[in-house]
């Protein structure tokens, strides 16, 4: 069974370092930044939204431990907001390492997010995936999350 495990300071900074890069890959292909910007701004959100890294008031950073494996399987940060006068559990990233996919880790992460969000107040969860995303989008749904805004672009010329 996973495990949720608090992440560290020397553990935020790998996390930052692994996270922040793909992020900013995903706005690329997403057509909002530049391959030029990408990597300083990538680096830069995670900073603005984390200056206190693990720290940082109202959000949590998890590693997502499998003990039968021996390993962190995982990642998992989330921000406690009030958005519509409830407390919403935002989801800023959810990984598996790629090693690990497919073996139903990420379905087990969200029913432990479930609980450890709810023990903190929440009473919602949401998050923004990419369109382009469709493994993702397909698991969100599959859990029961439902869609609440669409942006759409269409290329010129």
């Amino acid at each position: 069974m996973l495990e949720l495990r608090p992440m560290n300071a020397a553990a935020f900074e790998r996390f930052v370092a692994h996270s922040a890069p793909q992020y900013a890959a995903e706005k690329v292909a997403s057509g909002e930044w530049t391959p030029e910007e990408a990597p300083e701004r990538g680096e830069r959100e995670f900073r603005q939204l984390l200056p206190q890294g693990p720290d940082t008031p109202d959000n949590v950073l998890y590693h997502l431990h499998d003990p039968q494996e021996g390993a962190d399987v995982g990642v998992l940060w989330y921000a406690l907001q009030q958005r519509a006068g409830t407390v919403c559990a935002f989801v800023y990233e959810i990984e598996v390492y790629e090693p690990y996919r497919r073996r139903g880790y990420a379905t087990q992460a969200f029913t432990l997010l479930e609980h450890d969000a709810a023990a903190h107040g929440a009473t919602n969860i949401q998050l923004h995936v990419f369109g382009h995303n469709t493994g993702a989008r397909a698991l969100y749904e599959g859990l029961g999350f439902q869609t609440t805004n669409v942006i759409m672009r269409k290329e010129l010329g």
